[in-house]
């Protein structure tokens, strides 16, 4: 977590910084195999050089970003989670609880679904 730590220590609502937190200190333990780093100033985690998912923070929610893929894979969950979305993020409400399960089923479906890609982004 050392990665995110000048991260983490921006976020001036404390309530946001600990959830922030919480979620990347999730995904670190879970997914052992990925690599966090910070680019684009926002925290994200990568596997063999090819983005898995990231994380940016909002006045009113936590955005998480698996790509468009992603989104329209897991459409349906999301909005059952009471999430709304665009296509390229989920808003996760600070007022919300976070639904792990469904986290993890997104990074799940990208390290599979991107097992063979050699970019960064999916083309």
């Amino acid at each position: 977590m050392e990665v995110f730590a000048e991260y983490l220590a921006h976020i001036d609502n404390p309530q946001h910084r600990d959830r922030t937190e919480e979620v990347l200190a999730w995904v670190t333990r879970k997914f052992t195999n990925l690599k966090p780093k910070i680019a684009w100033n926002q925290p994200m985690f990568t596997d063999h050089d090819t983005f898995i998912i990231g994380f940016s923070v909002a006045k009113h929610h936590l955005a998480v970003a698996p790509e468009s893929a992603g989104i329209n894979h897991f459409s349906d969950e999301i909005v059952q989670a009471g999430y709304d979305h665009t296509k390229q993020l989920v808003r996760i409400r600070w007022d919300s609880p976070v639904d792990f399960s469904l986290l993890e089923k997104m990074i799940e479906f990208n390290i599979l679904d991107k097992a063979d890609c050699s970019t960064f982004w999916r083309k």
